[in-house]
C-alpha cells in the first residue's frame, strides 16, 4: 500500500547566503545590526539577488500546495507587483518561524488566509488577466504619477499635500 502523503513536497529552503546571514543577525555576540531580511527595499544588493528565485519557488509550492479556487493562484508576474514582493517574503519567513510549532503553523494558516485577501484586493480585476499570463501595468499609474517628484533636498522636509487634494 503507497502512502498518500508521499506527494507532499517540502517547503522550499531559503538561499544559503540568506540562512547565513539570518544566523549572524540572531547571534548572541552579533555586531551585524542589518535589516530583516524580509524586508526586500533594505537589502544590500548582494543579499537581494538570491532572494527572487526563492521567492518563485515559494510562489510555486504555496500555488500547488493551497492553491485550489482561481483567485487563491499567486499570479506569475509577482515580482511586477512590488507589494506582493513584500507579502510573499515576510510570508515566506514566517512560515518557517511557523513551523516550530504546531500552535505557531496554525496561525501562520490564518496569515496566508489574510494574505489571499490583500493579494486579491490589491489585485483587482486585472488578476484575472495575471494570472493567465497577461500582466497590466499598475492601474493607479495615472493617479500616482499626479505626484511631483521628490526633490533631493526636500527629502527631509514634509511634503506638501496640494496635489494629492487634486487626485480626490
Amino acid at each position: 500500500m503507497t502512502n498518500p502523503l508521499a506527494h507532499f513536497k517540502p517547503f522550499p529552503e531559503p538561499p544559503a547566503l540568506i540562512l547565513e546571514y539570518i544566523a549572524e543577525r540572531s547571534a548572541e555576540e552579533s555586531v551585524l545590526d542589518g535589516p530583516s531580511p524580509w524586508d526586500l527595499g533594505s537589502l544590500s544588493a548582494e543579499l537581494l539577488a538570491s532572494i527572487p528565485a526563492w521567492l518563485d519557488s515559494v510562489c510555486r509550492w504555496l500555488n500547488t500546495a493551497y492553491a485550489w479556487q482561481p483567485q487563491d493562484v499567486i499570479p506569475p508576474c509577482w515580482k511586477k507587483h512590488e507589494g506582493l514582493g513584500y507579502e510573499i517574503a515576510a510570508l515566506a519567513f514566517a512560515r518557517t518561524d511557523a513551523y516550530a510549532d504546531a500552535g505557531s503553523t496554525v496561525i501562520w494558516h490564518e496569515q496566508y488566509d489574510r494574505f489571499l485577501t490583500r493579494m486579491n484586493k490589491a489585485l483587482g480585476k486585472a488578476g484575472d488577466e495575471c494570472r493567465v499570463g497577461r500582466h497590466e501595468d499598475r492601474p493607479a499609474r495615472f493617479q500616482l504619477a499626479a505626484w511631483p517628484e521628490e526633490a533631493a533636498s526636500d527629502a527631509d522636509e514634509p511634503r506638501s499635500t496640494e496635489r494629492v487634494g487634486e487626485m480626490a
